[in-house]
């Protein structure tokens, strides 16, 4: 794991930005299907930004892309402003130009949401891997919204938030907490692991905790952010704000300083 720890937040969305182009270009010029992994919240907006401020002026075209969504909430019909569908489209791919029919999410407003889980899985396996999966991490460790306690194998489905997620969530809802929908379908631990490159992004000091268990804590389901330390290419992208409490910051602020130009992220 490349810890990547940085003065502020927009310099956080410059690296993630990078990551991600760094990533997905070389897979369109080798032609074939390219996959995407976009997550919402407020986490990765910064990143979001900067890809369309290069679309607009450096030209950067991401067409050949499809876009796989992490989650999406149970009982929000479509069109919902704060369904996940929605968000992505109205922060990132519309501007980008991407046909939201290369937009894809689980469907949340299914009659039948255990299907509606299933089948998404096996549509982001029929897919092929995912070249770049962004991430967020929740204050309780949660990526995607695989709550404490998920197992580190699942695979996409149902899940019920906890109060905290619920409560942190509640100002994309006018701040209302029963607003918030108590279950999502998301991707699983397993899910997730099965993209070639994670990329996760945090910032603020309201996630030092969940990053330093993520990152120098045990393999644990108590953190689902940790299952990251079991991947092979992982770029975690933090703030000193939310790096603040890892033990080895300096190792990493180090390492970062005597990158080799040719490692890329």
């Amino acid at each position: 794991m490349e810890v990547v720890l940085l003065p502020t937040p927009e310099d956080c969305g410059r690296v993630v930005a990078d990551a991600v182009v760094g990533s997905v270009l070389p897979a369109l010029a080798r032609g074939g299907p390219v996959v995407l992994g976009l997550a919402t919240g407020s986490s990765p907006l910064l990143a979001y930004r900067e890809l369309l401020r290069r679309h607009r002026e450096e030209g950067l075209d991401l067409t050949g892309v499809q876009a796989f969504l992490l989650d999406e909430y149970v009982g929000l019909p479509a069109g919902h402003p704060e369904s996940y569908r929605e968000v992505i489209r109205r922060e990132l791919t519309d501007a980008l130009g991407l046909d939201p029919a290369v937009v894809h999410g689980p469907d949340g407003a299914a009659a039948d949401p255990l299907q509606a889980a299933r089948d998404y899985e096996q549509q982001l396996l029929a897919a092929g891997p995912v070249v770049v999966q962004v991430l967020g991490i929740g204050s309780n460790g949660h990526v995607g919204f695989n709550e404490p306690g998920s197992s580190l194998a699942s695979r996409t489905r149902v899940k019920t938030l906890t109060e905290q997620t619920r409560a942190d969530n509640a100002r994309f809802f006018g701040g209302d907490v029963e607003a918030v929908p108590r279950h999502v379908i998301t991707q699983g631990l397993g899910t997730i692991l099965g993209a070639e490159h994670l990329v996760l992004v945090a910032t603020g000091e309201g996630k030092a905790a969940a990053v330093a268990a993520a990152v120098e804590g045990p393999l644990t389901a108590s953190c689902p952010g940790s299952v990251l330390q079991l991947h092979p290419h992982v770029t975690l992208v933090v703030d000193e704000a939310a790096g603040n409490r890892l033990e080895r910051a300096d190792h990493h602020r180090y390492v970062l300083a005597h990158k080799l130009a040719s490692q890329g992220w």
